[in-house]
């Protein structure tokens, strides 16, 4: 007699789509980040204490 196994592993497939989808996460998070900052006026930047030269540091959460 033989029997199935029905159990699903949580091999490395599983492993690489989370990272993928936090990958593309993080990716999303940083291009909407700058793209909101560059949209600010060089007063209302100032006025959070940054400046332009931040935006990337800022957007990438350095």
């Amino acid at each position: 007699m033989s029997a199935i196994d029905t159990r699903v592993s949580a091999g490395p497939s599983i492993g690489f789509g989370a990272r993928l989808m936090a990958g593309l996460s993080h990716w999303h998070n940083t291009r909407t980040t700058r793209s909101e900052l560059n949209r600010l006026t060089d007063r209302e930047l100032d006025d959070i204490g940054l400046c332009r030269g931040d935006i990337e540091r800022i957007s990438r959460g350095l």
